[in-house]
């Protein structure tokens, strides 16, 4: 049985939201991976401090875990809202603090590369993690800060096509 317009859509959707979060998962992973394994925290506070950036050694250790598990998080869909909310922000700072003064160009330390991942970050702290998702699975099924009916009205518009 073909798919109707509605279900293409969203079957659409929902494969461009997998597809984007699956991508700037793995990329924000393996740059938190670098800052902890390779870097080390403490290289990254001293990386962090030569730029600027106010409480280093504090930054350095967000910026790693929310690297990290923010990735992490995005790949597996859960939490998306906040992990790219979260990535968003540590984009910002790097865009502050190291890149934006560069020009766009990535070979010249540029911004390009920071503000990617910054605004799909941001698309998908709008969005949401899409139905292929940790997010939708639980959708319903967690206490919702709107109450019941508030977590009913999200997982009604998941299936409808809709973000988790």
């Amino acid at each position: 049985m073909p798919l109707d317009r509605a279900a293409l859509s969203a079957l659409l959707t929902d494969l461009g939201l997998l597809v984007g979060r699956l991508g700037i998962g793995v990329i924000l992973f393996a740059y938190g991976w670098q800052k902890l394994t390779d870097w080390t925290v403490e290289g990254t506070a001293e990386i962090m401090s030569g730029g600027g950036v106010p409480l280093p050694t504090l930054s350095a250790y967000f910026t790693t875990w929310v690297e990290l598990l923010g990735g992490a998080a995005l790949v597996l869909g859960a939490a998306v809202r906040l992990a790219a909310l979260l990535g968003a922000f540590v984009m910002a700072g790097a865009f502050g603090y190291v890149h934006g003064s560069n020009g766009i160009y990535v070979d010249a330390d540029g911004f390009g590369f920071v503000l990617a991942i910054g605004v799909t970050c941001l698309l998908l702290a709008g969005t949401g993690a899409g139905r292929l998702s940790v997010d939708h699975l639980l959708a319903g099924r967690l206490p919702s800060p709107l109450g019941r009916s508030g977590a009913r009205a999200r997982a009604r518009a998941g299936s409808a096509g809709g973000a988790a």
